[in-house]
């Protein structure tokens, strides 16, 4: 067995595996950072104004008749 392509190899996969998980914390990293710019974009929505945007023709209209 040759021990200097052993060597290389296992080198090889060493380097494989931390490039992995680099790119496995950054990709961690940029979803974090897109979930809380979604908390922050849900926690400024007027749902109110959401409603009366999906359905423009409901409360438009109030009834005073007895």
């Amino acid at each position: 067995m040759d021990i200097a392509a052993l060597s290389m190899a296992m080198n090889q996969s060493q380097v494989n595996n931390q490039a992995q998980i680099l790119v496995m914390k950054q990709m961690m990293n940029v979803q974090a950072n897109q979930a809380t710019a979604l908390t922050d974009m849900l926690q400024t929505v007027d749902v109110a104004k959401i409603q009366q945007i999906a359905q423009p023709h409901l409360g438009g209209n109030i009834d005073i008749e007895g």
